[in-house]
């Protein structure tokens, strides 16, 4: 009962954090006129239901700061899972935002394109990718106004959020030095990546060693996507670049943020990720932090 207790109260006081910075949230189009390409489908709405967002053209992402006091300058671009047919936006979207900003980092909730949603013609490789890095570039653009460090930013994916992941953690993520928009010639490399149940698409065979520090977690009965954490770690290892990994016994997939299930280990995993992002010095102001 104590332990509840515990989790209780962390939950009201994530929630009483999350009223404080919805006041700051704020709504952005990746690209003023629409996606590139695609820019007469800029007007189609979204469809957004209970949990759900889908139909998805014009990509855009929500930005959550926290509280000014408890500011790190540490920020995360969050990608929800769905399959690439909806985005579950409340649980893998609103509710990691919730908890980054309860522990004093910006929350940036990505709405991507989505390659499996009936006659779509994205795919994951080309105009996924291309929104995953823009929402990098958006990001560090804007450091100045949102009092964000440039090198302490980091990318969140779930389920079908950690493919897109993928899709910017491996590669050089360099800016065009000669685009007539200032936003792409900005890095869209993660300095850190966090891939909570991640699907198997993108997985590198082997992990060059630039590749962004990892924070990877899943359940080992989830036949999806326990094996992806499995082989990054172990090609982390062989890279000898920073990975930390939890696999629990239970929870399966789509687990969330923890908080609904009736299990203790996946109800308490979140705080691991604290653990982490401290040790990492990803919470640590760039004046003291060391790498």
């Amino acid at each position: 009962m104590q332990r509840r207790s515990v989790l209780l109260t962390l939950f009201c006081l994530m929630s009483i954090s999350t009223l404080l910075a919805q006041d700051t949230a704020k709504t952005f189009y990746l690209w003023p006129n629409g996606a590139p390409g695609y820019e007469s489908r800029k007007n189609e709405p979204e469809e957004a239901k209970d949990y759900y967002v889908k139909n998805i053209h014009n990509p855009s992402v929500t930005i959550y700061l926290p509280p000014k006091e408890k500011a790190t300058g540490a920020a995360v671009v969050i990608c929800p899972g769905g399959g690439f047919r909806l985005l579950v936006y409340t649980s893998e979207g609103l509710a990691p935002a919730r908890f980054l900003n309860s522990i004093g980092v910006a929350a940036i909730i990505l709405k991507y394109r989505l390659f499996r949603e009936e006659n779509s013609p994205y795919t994951l490789e080309k105009e996924i990718r291309q929104d995953a890095y823009r929402a990098m570039r958006f990001v560090r653009s804007h450091a100045t106004e949102w009092n964000i460090d440039t090198n302490r930013v980091g990318i969140w994916g779930f389920s079908a959020g950690g493919e897109v992941v993928s899709q910017v953690a491996y590669t050089p993520g360099y800016g065009d030095p000669a685009a007539k928009d200032p936003i792409d010639r900005l890095n869209g490399k993660p300095d850190f990546q966090i891939l909570v149940y991640p699907g198997p698409l993108g997985i590198p065979e082997k992990v060059p060693a630039d590749a962004p520090k990892a924070f990877l977690i899943a359940a080992n009965d989830d036949e999806c996507c326990s094996v992806p954490i499995v082989q990054l770690l172990e090609r982390y290892r062989q890279a000898k670049v920073p990975v930390e990994a939890h696999i629990f016994a239970n929870g399966n997939h789509a687990f969330n943020m923890g908080y609904r299930s009736n299990l203790q280990s996946i109800k308490a995993w979140p705080p691991l990720l604290t653990n982490w992002m401290t040790d990492s010095h990803i919470l640590t102001p760039a004046t003291t932090a060391t790498k």
